[in-house]
């Protein structure tokens, strides 16, 4: 039986949702809430692709349609917004055996390829998948270039004590010896949000680099997610902010998505380090499997993300255009 892929109708939206949490690459910014947002700031048009065989439903491939210069691309997810992960997300293939669900993911794969091709023929596409994606070669097959990419997750499963073992001597040393009097750490909220945003950007812009996600957008993440949460660390001293972490927290796994950067504030206070494990003794309690470190492929501050001891996992960033597409610098500066 083949596999009939379509844009999700309403009644495939409803469920929406339910598959994403069913889906092993599924993530918060997979669900419906989530993508609208996503689509509104990067001024894109949503195509939620689905895919069943019979009634079972076997893949989602969330793509965001944006016009430059009268060229049409693709992309999933969207540019500029710094989500970390989008791209397909499979379901119901883990009991098949590997040739089936080979052929499976394949014929889910091809028929998205077919719908992208007919009903947008673009110029240019990229997408990034999450890191429960393990086969490129779909895409390859089909003219994409494939580049894998790395992050670190921290194992949450073990005990409080047996994971700050695995640190390293400073980041344990760091946590355990500075007094708690001399700092405090809390989940907020709006403000919260606001206040490490505007941290992270002035860093961005005074190494020289583009910071261009909109405060809006990620109140609006964080305010309109369903079933996962947008929760912002902050550490003050003496009542002032000192640094902060975005934490993105969706079923097993929170993940470090914006903030932890090098603070101004004049104290001697190990900041990130106090903030990290703050988010993990926070996962422990909860229940929560994995803290993703998100990103692994700056060699300065991997040195730093390396010291809570994780394991190295892999995804992919995938490219489709033409040579000349991919060289048209204003182009390709505005969309990767």
């Amino acid at each position: 039986m083949s596999i009939d892929v379509r844009l999700a109708t309403d009644d495939d939206r409803e469920r929406w949702n339910e598959y994403v949490r069913r889906s092993p690459q599924g993530t918060l910014c997979h669900e419906l809430e989530a993508l609208r947002v996503q689509a509104e700031y990067a001024d894109a048009t949503l195509h939620p692709l689905i895919g069943f065989k019979g009634q079972e439903v076997v893949g989602l491939f969330p793509l965001f349609e944006v016009k430059k210069r009268f060229v049409t691309t693709v992309f999933s997810p969207p540019p500029h917004l710094r989500v970390p992960y989008l791209g397909p997300a499979f379901l119901n293939l883990e009991k098949l055996k590997q040739r089936k669900r080979e052929r499976r993911r394949q014929r889910f794969m091809d028929g998205c390829f077919e719908w992208i091709s007919s009903e947008l023929n673009p110029k240019y596409g990229h997408v990034r998948t999450s890191t429960g994606f393990e086969d490129a070669r779909p895409f390859i097959w089909d003219g994409y270039d494939a580049t894998p990419e790395y992050t670190y997750a921290v194992d949450l499963s073990i005990s409080e004590d047996e994971l700050l073992m695995t640190f390293s001597s400073d980041a344990r040393s760091n946590i355990r010896n500075t007094d708690e009097d001399r700092y405090e750490i809390g989940v907020g909220g709006p403000e919260e949000i606001r206040l490490i945003h505007e941290q992270v950007r002035n860093r961005y812009e005074s190494q020289g680099i583009g910071f261009d996600v909109p405060l809006e957008f990620v109140l609006d993440l964080a305010d309109r997610s369903e079933n996962g949460h947008v929760r912002p660390y902050t550490l003050r001293v003496d009542g002032e902010f000192v640094g902060g972490i975005l934490a993105l927290e969706y079923r097993g796994t929170t993940s470090r998505w914006m903030g932890g950067v090098r603070t101004d504030a004049d104290v001697d206070v190990p900041t990130n380090d106090l903030l990290d494990w703050a988010i993990m003794e926070d996962g422990l309690e909860s229940g929560l499997e994995t803290y993703d470190l998100v990103g692994a492929d700056t060699r300065r501050i991997n040195r730093y993300k390396a010291k809570f001891d994780p394991a190295l996992r892999t995804y992919y960033s995938l490219e489709y255009g033409s040579l000349g597409m991919r060289t048209i610098a204003s182009l390709y500066d505005s969309v990767k």
